[in-house]
């Protein structure tokens, strides 16, 4: 009996236990957990006022994070322009601070230029603006690239655009028949030409460059120690140790070799003057042993006619009527074939360490400077000259530019960046070098605009 009482409890409490979940189950809502989640998102999340409440933060938070650089600079600015130190003690402060500057910039009056250190430890960048030289309706504009430290770059901004400036006086002045067809001097003392006695040539000492960073480095020495490291593992095919070389006598050039029917051959010019600074500069880089070198790309503009000089991997791009990208330069780098030829001809290799390099070191082919590769003749200074018709083109403008520029920008991204700001002060030469900082670049950064709408160029040449 009491089993068959234990077995009816047992029974009656599993009927009353189903009959609860039954209950439960039926009253359940259908909705599973997915479709229920839905549904609160579209009651209190997709609501209009809530998605344009959301759109708005979002925009905001974008909105200060883009400014945020520009805040700084501003801010700076504003605590210098309210500090109690007069206007001569802030120049005197801004001079003697001048290891520190993170920018540089130039104006002239159809070319601006900016410079930014950037994410390096030193500038070694340096740019030139020389425009209308002399009354002469000639104009130069340059970047250095420097590697390895100040040296070889601020070598080349101050004797090479110097005595490029002292030939195109004077060869203009032959060419017009104000002085006597003789040579020019011999550059070994490594000293700005003076003029003759019996000319009626004026000459201006002082002309448009732009500010350097150190005037004299060979005081004050600032040699990469990645560079130094690299040199050593390459011994004992490349060594920093001094060779004797014999010395190469200058032979002097009269002016009238530099003209070609009664034109200024600047092909010529440009390539005589790189190759003696270059030498020039080995020899000085050689007494202090310093390693360092630089890329230089220089631009003549002389009415219609642009003539482009480049030894490295700075660039130059032109952007013609029709907002076409057109190279005015081409890097030298060692994996090209005709570089990679050369190289390996005078028994040198490339290497890839991060990009491709000359002996694993230098990451372009073609610099000033740079002895211990110079010496072998691995890299060479031999410059690389394209000569183009402005009426042919019609240009809008012409970007110079370090590389620290074109490895986060193409071609082509970088001339569309600037047509959309030439009307800016400085034609849209700060925005590009700051955007190409935004964008990653970890090199120095220079920019140099020209600008050849409404005639400029023209204007300025018959002035």
């Amino acid at each position: 009996m009491e089993d068959e009482l234990e077995d009816r409890v047992l029974h009656q409490t599993y009927l009353s236990f189903m009959k609860i979940v039954t209950r439960l189950t039926s009253s359940a809502p259908h909705d599973t957990p997915v479709s229920y989640l839905w549904k609160m998102v579209r009651l209190y999340f997709l609501r209009s006022e809530v998605a344009v409440i959301t759109l708005g933060i979002i925009l905001f938070i974008m909105y200060l994070q883009t400014i945020e650089q520009w805040s700084r600079t501003l801010l700076s600015r504003l605590s210098q322009a309210m500090s109690p130190i007069s206007s001569v003690q802030r120049m005197k402060f801004m001079e003697g601070s001048e290891a520190d500057k993170q920018s540089w910039e130039l104006k002239g009056s159809l070319s601006a230029a900016y410079a930014i250190k950037g994410r390096r430890m030193h500038m070694e960048d340096r740019f030139i603006i020389n425009e209308n030289i002399n009354n002469t309706g000639i104009s130069l504009f340059a970047i250095f690239d420097g590697h390895g430290g100040e040296f070889a770059a601020n070598y080349a901004k101050d004797h090479l655009i110097q005595n490029l400036y002292n030939k195109i006086v004077e060869i203009d002045a032959f060419k017009e028949g104000k002085i006597i067809s003789t040579p020019t001097k011999d550059n070994a003392e490594d000293k700005p030409q003076e003029p003759e006695s019996n000319t009626s040539v004026e000459r201006k000492i002082s002309f448009k460059k732009s500010v350097s960073t150190a005037d004299d480095t060979s005081k004050k020495e600032v040699t990469d120690p990645e560079l130094l490291a690299q040199l050593s593992k390459a011994r004992p095919i490349i060594t920093r140790e001094v060779r004797p070389t014999k010395p190469i006598k200058n032979v002097p050039v009269p002016l009238s070799s530099y003209l070609d029917k009664g034109k200024i051959n600047f092909g010529k010019l440009l390539t005589d003057e790189v190759l003696a600074a270059d030498r020039l500069l080995v020899e000085a880089a050689k007494r202090s042993m310093n390693v360092a070198g630089t890329t230089a790309l220089l631009a003549i503009m002389e009415g219609n006619h642009l003539i482009v000089a480049n030894v490295g991997d700075s660039r130059g791009v032109m952007c013609d009527s029709r907002g076409n990208a057109i190279p005015v330069s081409f890097d030298h780098k060692p994996q090209q074939v005709r570089e990679q030829k050369r190289i390996e001809a005078a028994g040198g290799y490339i290497a890839f360490n991060g990009v491709w390099r000359v002996a694993g070191i230098l990451a372009t082919s073609r610099a000033m400077g740079d002895y211990p590769l110079k010496d072998k003749k691995f890299v060479i200074a031999d410059p690389d000259i394209l000569t183009f018709n402005l009426n042919d083109h019609k240009p809008m403008f012409l970007v110079l530019a370090s590389d620290g520029l074109w490895d986060t920008f193409s071609n082509e991204e970088a001339v569309k960046f600037i047509k959309e700001r030439l009307d800016e002060p400085d034609y849209g030469a700060k925005s590009l070098t700051l955007q190409a900082y935004y964008r990653g670049s970890v090199d120095n950064i220079t920019v140099l605009v020209i600008n050849f709408l409404d005639n400029k160029v023209a204007s300025s040449a018959t002035q």
